[in-house]
């Protein structure tokens, strides 16, 4: 046990061992934030806390399969193989799929990914005789996502001034007449789509108390991780379980919220301290990552966010020159900029590179590369055609960009080039057109 702690820092040593009571983590990017939920569950299972009793919450199966993998090392396959631990939708998915008798669908019940919910929409705006140019099978799938994330059920939908006033005025009124087709459709056919997962989770602990006192019992210690991204759902979900034994470790960046257009909450991390008035705070401030001149540049941005729990990110790592930094407002005038940075600024400092000036949360990250110098971020709207897993997309989501430039990482084998047609596939970087820079991704195999 002492050789893993040993292994931590004194920031991170002390959020690892404070396991009782209710308690925020602050994590700045590059700072650690995975180690400190990793090691403070297998801290927990060495005191001798039952795996079954520990619910460890993350946003994507990678992040999960990485975790359980860690502690497996620590603790033992066995031990931890037998945590409660994953995305919402799969945890949640398991416990609808043990209480399925309550529910009204069969334990087996399939869930729909987007493309199956888009099909049955089709199907109903085609029973009504509504043209799919007229209501988009997405922009639909939107609007009874954001509701269900609201828990808004179709009857609350219909009396909902708000939205309906929504509605009307994008010329989509008959909305919530299709919301409640397309949740008698997916009862009738024994499934569920994602949001349903955590609406239905919700109204079983809601109509069945001797159930969520169940799982209450249950999780004596409760793990989130990205709290920041959590919408309203998952957050009813995380306070009601909470109730009994408020041990509840919540792991986050209010500085990394940018998931409010699909019902994230920010405020769900920043009233933590109301939720929980005894709670505990540590702060994850260092970047292990990153260089000084990196950090101080996003810092400066950061500092400018109204709501927000202050830190000071700082990193020991050695500084760079002078960041240069470029503010392009159209795709075309970013991809020539990366151009220009590639062909004439192969061997100079960083850059950094803001292309939506809407979010305002940058900082740092990684992207597929291990490399502790590539630092790239980019915007989901700019992936175009290509299609990316949810797992790979979370880390593409932020508006800086910036990374130290080397020669070693120009050469042909260090880039996959992206545009709206989908993957070029690696290329040199020389000769290229700017519309052919719209998406740079570094691959990591330098």
């Amino acid at each position: 046990m002492q050789n893993f702690l040993d292994q931590l820092s004194d920031a991170q040593k002390s959020a690892t061992l404070s396991t009782d009571g209710p308690t925020l983590i602050i994590a700045g990017a590059g700072s650690g934030k995975t180690r400190v939920l990793t090691y403070r569950i297998a801290y927990l299972l060495s005191k001798g806390v039952a795996p079954w009793n520990i619910l460890a919450l993350t946003f994507t199966n990678k992040a999960a399969r990485e975790m359980k993998e860690r502690i497996a090392a620590i603790v033992g396959k066995e031990r931890a193989s037998r945590l409660w631990m994953g995305t919402f939708h799969s945890v949640f998915a398991r416990i609808l799929r043990v209480e399925a008798e309550k529910t009204g669908f069969p334990s087996n019940f399939t869930i729909y990914d987007s493309a199956d919910s888009k099909s049955l929409i089709k199907s109903i705006l085609n029973e009504m005789g509504i043209k799919e140019k007229e209501y988009k099978p997405a922009t639909i799938l939107s609007r009874i996502s954001s509701a269900k994330n609201d828990l808004v059920l179709p009857v609350a939908y219909a009396r909902d001034q708000k939205r309906l006033a929504a509605d009307a005025a994008s010329r989509i009124s008959k909305i919530y007449e299709i919301y409640s087709r397309y949740m008698k459709a997916c009862v009738k056919a024994g499934a569920m789509d994602f949001d349903d997962l955590l609406l239905n989770t919700n109204l079983l602990f809601r109509d069945y108390p001797e159930v969520l006192a169940k799982y209450q019992q249950q999780f004596g210690y409760i793990l989130v991780d990205e709290y920041q991204d959590t919408n309203f759902s998952q957050y009813l979900i995380i306070r009601k379980l909470a109730e009994l034994h408020h041990n509840v470790c919540v792991v986050g960046d209010d500085a990394q919220s940018i998931y409010s257009f699909r019902g994230a909450k920010i405020e769900n991390i920043l009233n933590f301290r109301n939720d929980y008035p005894d709670y505990k705070l540590f702060k994850l401030e260092q970047n292990y990552r990153s260089t000084q001149t990196i950090v101080n540049a996003a810092n400066s941005i950061i500092s400018n966010n109204k709501g927000q729990i202050q830190k000071v990110v700082f990193s020991e790592r050695e500084r760079e020159k002078k960041s240069e930094f470029f503010r392009p407002t159209r795709m075309l005038r970013r991809a020539t900029l990366l151009s220009m940075i590639f062909r004439q600024k192969r061997s100079v400092t960083t850059a950094l590179i803001q292309t939506m000036p809407y979010c305002i949360e940058p900082m740092p990250s990684r992207v597929f590369s291990r490399k502790p110098f590539a630092e790239t971020l980019f915007p989901t709207g700019y992936m175009g055609g290509s299609r990316f897993t949810k797992e790979r997309r979370s880390r593409m989501c932020l508006p800086i960009c910036a990374w130290p430039l080397t020669p070693k990482m120009v050469k042909p084998s260090s880039v996959l080039l992206t545009t709206r047609q989908g993957e070029l596939g690696k290329q040199p970087l020389i000769g290229l057109k700017p519309r052919q820079l719209t998406t740079i991704l570094l691959s990591g195999k330098f």
